[in-house]
């Protein structure tokens, strides 16, 4: 019987206990030992296997856990490491995704109901011999419970300012040895405060909280931390010298976070998906990690099931409806001409030489639009090719999956500018039931000089036309009396985009990019395709009075339209 893809699981318990295929990225524990630091930061985009290494570290160090776990797993061959190592530490482990708010008492109440939860899984500290009764009433504050209904923790601002560093100390003092602490996603709760508008209050939590914990903590014997960003050490790390942070740029652990080709093509010989393998490479490949190529692991788990179920599945975009799109809209809404033509570039398969900033804080990211720029890159929008010099980067979009999401925001920035002049929508509108093309032409050329546009051969045509087809339907369903279908069966094919007005006049619209610019003949070819295909038959059946059939075509920033 195969084993089953993990799709969602960050629990290393629960994927080497119930039968899941699991690509071995313990490794990690051994460098992680040899490259020592007390302090350690990794900055991974989101879906790249972060929470499930520190799953993995949580699983090795602690104190009485499962050793089986590791049968059969690369790092079982460092006997020497094990030895020593495994299951030696007490661990507190938590993950800060879950820190948010609307506003900072909400977003408190979430991290005391984080930290308080870990905090109840050490209730054996009550009955131990070796803390003394300050000791424990210590550790009390933080499992106490005002609301016994909810479970919401009520530890004071002092004690969970100082919780993880009490918890380290008392945990240290129980076991005599030093605690290993273990905190997954730990910009999130300035990431959800800047969005909300708490930043500085949450900013100074976040810094007492990690400085008592991190800095001068003689009870620590490490600490791994994972985010996305690297926030500045003059944000949150104040004075914190012992920190050893570990970029998406640096060469060490290239290789384990997100799956190498090699990790790839072992999941699609076990489960005989060779086959889609170039598929896989085209969607889901292209981040670099310093030096090692990476495919994003979510997307492979995800399509490789969805293959197994249907061997005809096309591959998805699993990125499209993640709250962190919000970034690249924004992005997009703050670029100005130059910035623009940036993106064109991109989205042609090209690439662009940029400064990157990877250390920043939440409040500067909007203060430049280079800053964004160095957002996307740590957040995985937009990955790096090699270094220049100054510290700048050659940057692409990895892959077909985020040039897509890159293309949807555009469409939406694009919907949302246009409809901010609805005088000049409902003029763009009522030129197409009059057959009025020079209008058309006029007003269209205009909204195409100020959007983004899908340009170069590195994309392919029917992808560029695809684009042109979504921004003149969303200027088309401004008309909100037509009934507009895209891509509609009608005679010997399906038509870019049919519709009916209520004074029943039909129009017939195909779309064509011209890639060698002869807008004419691209024109031309729009006609007589609807002509041959008889795109026109459904809206003859259906009595129409007037039929307007439109040919448009496009070439970067310039179009023609015709109609008979």
């Amino acid at each position: 019987m195969q084993m089953r893809l993990p799709i969602g699981i960050d629990s290393f318990e629960k994927i080497r206990t119930n039968d899941f295929f699991y690509v071995d990225k313990t490794m990690f524990i051994a460098e992680l030992l040899q490259d020592w630091g007390e302090v350690n930061l990794f900055t991974r985009p989101r879906r790249f296997g972060r929470s499930l290494n520190m799953s993995m570290l949580k699983a090795f160090f602690e104190i009485g856990s499962d050793k089986k776990l590791f049968d059969g797993l690369k790092i079982i061959q460092e006997w020497g490491l094990c030895e020593k190592y495994m299951g030696k530490f007490p661990v507190v482990a938590i993950t800060l995704k879950s820190v948010e708010g609307m506003d900072f008492a909400a977003a408190k109440v979430a991290l005391r109901n984080v930290i308080g939860k870990e905090a109840l899984r050490f209730q054996f500290l009550l009955e131990s011999v070796r803390l003394s009764e300050r000791e424990k009433k210590m550790y009390s504050q933080l499992i106490e419970v005002g609301n016994e209904e909810q479970a919401i923790f009520s530890m004071s601002d002092a004690a969970l300012a100082d919780s993880l560093r009490t918890l380290s100390q008392i945990l240290s003092k129980h076991y005599g040895q030093k605690t290993i602490l273990l905190i997954d996603e730990y910009d999130v709760p300035l990431d959800k405060a800047f969005q909300a508008g708490y930043y500085d209050e949450m900013a100074s939590l976040a810094r007492r909280l990690f400085g008592s914990a991190l800095k001068t903590n003689e009870d620590l014997y490490f600490a791994v931390l994972t985010g996305c960003l690297r926030i500045s050490k003059e944000s949150i790390f104040t004075g914190l010298n012992n920190l050893k942070t570990h970029t998406v740029t640096d060469c060490r652990y290239d290789e384990h976070f997100g799956f190498t080709e090699k990790d790839v093509n072992e999941i699609l010989v076990y489960y005989d998906l060779t086959d889609h393998g170039d598929a896989l490479r085209e969607w889901y490949d292209g981040y670099q990690f310093g030096n090692t190529g990476v495919y994003c692991p979510w997307d492979v788990i995800d399509h490789c099931t969805a293959l197994l179920a249907d061997p005809d599945t096309e591959p998805e975009n699993y990125w499209a409806n993640t709250s962190g799109n919000a970034m690249v809209r924004r992005f997009i809404g703050k670029a100005g001409r130059q910035t623009k033509s940036e993106i064109e570039r991109l989205i042609a398969g090209k690439s662009i030489v940029k400064p990157i900033d990877q250390g920043l804080t939440y409040s500067e990211l909007d203060q430049s639009i280079d800053n964004l720029w160095s957002v996307l890159f740590t957040t995985g929008y937009l990955t790096q090719r090699g270094k220049s010099s100054g510290g700048k980067y050659e940057l692409v979009i990895p892959n077909r999956e985020i040039r897509d999401l890159f293309i949807r925001q555009i469409q939406e920035w694009f919907k949302d500018e246009t409809r901010a002049d609805p005088g000049q929508l409902e003029r763009f509108c009522a030129a197409f039931p009059r057959g009025d093309a020079a209008v058309i032409e006029e007003l269209l050329s205009g909204y195409l000089w100020r959007s983004i546009s899908v340009r170069d051969t590195a994309v392919r045509t029917e992808m560029k036309e695809n684009f042109y087809h979504g921004l003149l339907l969303g200027l088309l369903q401004y008309a909100s009396d037509w009934e507009i279908e895209s891509n509609a069966e009608s005679g010997e094919g399906y038509s870019d985009i049919l519709i009916r007005t209520q004074n029943k006049i039909g129009i017939v619209v195909e779309v064509k990019y011209a890639p060698d610019g002869d807008l004419k003949r691209g024109c031309a070819q729009a006609r007589t395709q609807i002509q041959e295909k008889k795109y026109d038959a459904a809206l003859q059946k259906e009595g129409m009075e007037k039929i307007l059939r439109y040919g448009i075509a496009f070439f970067k920033k310039n179009c023609k339209v015709v109609v008979e």
